[in-house]
């Protein structure tokens, strides 16, 4: 009988290593549940052993750090990969799939792995566990009833500007919340292509380190954000993993 692939939440940035730093990001039945595992799947093993150390201080893992099995997904992980990738949970073994921040298979190159356990008729269980499109949404008071995540926008600063207007024109038309989001060395210059795309009476929410006590969430028109830039008055987001939303009036 095929183990189950158990999709375990990440915390959204750096922690201090402390008893009980989890507590308020992941429940204790999900840290238990993380440290009974010898076998994971993430983007980056270095990070995963960091978020694992942390696990470990309130929860012993089932084996000495060093021998667990930790193999990489990423985006330059071939299709044909994949196989090799479920063949302990074919075999019987239990796995965690772990993003490298937030929730795994969101935004996060693990969605194809749980789609090939799915047709390998492997039990997939989504673990609770923060993520910063649901908390972005939750704290922006703007359109929860419905939204649509839109990945990364073009770096191009012309196909940038024509897709944030295609986006602000779907907002108006369906009442919609748009969300995206951005390498965070660049994200000043998102914040200016939307203050100069958009109309000025759209909302635009600007929501950094979620979950980290650095946290920001600023909503406010078009057209107060660029009065705000003019003063130097923006958002501390600089290399800060930062969620952007709009909605147009």
């Amino acid at each position: 009988m095929p183990g189950t692939l158990y999709l375990i939440p990440n915390t959204l940035g750096p922690l201090d290593a402390a008893p009980g730093c989890l507590n308020g990001l992941l429940p204790t039945q999900v840290q238990a549940l993380t440290s009974s595992l010898d076998y994971f799947v993430a983007e980056n093993a270095k990070t995963a052993r960091a978020f694992l150390k942390l696990i470990a201080i309130d929860h012993p893992l089932a084996k000495p750090l060093q021998e667990i099995e930790i193999a990489e997904l990423n985006v330059n992980t071939p299709a044909a990969a994949l196989t090799q990738l479920l063949a302990p949970l074919l075999a019987g073994r239990d796995a965690g799939l772990v993003s490298e921040a937030g929730v795994p298979a969101v935004a996060d190159p693990g969605a194809d792995l749980v789609r090939l356990a799915h047709q390998h008729g492997i039990a997939v269980r989504p673990l609770v566990g923060p993520s910063s499109l649901l908390l972005a949404v939750m704290a922006s008071g703007l359109n929860g009833q419905s939204f649509a995540f839109n990945g990364y926008l073009p770096t191009d600063a012309a196909l940038r500007t024509k897709r944030i207007r295609e986006l602000e024109t779907r907002s108006r038309g369906e009442r919609q919340t748009q969300l995206f989001i951005e390498t965070p060395y660049r994200n000043g210059a998102m914040l200016e292509a939307l203050v100069a795309g958009c109309q000025p009476g759209t909302l635009v929410c600007v929501a950094t380190d979620l979950s980290l006590p650095s946290e920001s969430v600023r909503t406010m028109t078009a057209a107060k954000w660029k009065a705000a830039l003019a003063a130097d008055k923006g958002p501390d987001f600089h290399k800060k993993p930062t969620v952007f939303l709009l909605l147009a009036q």
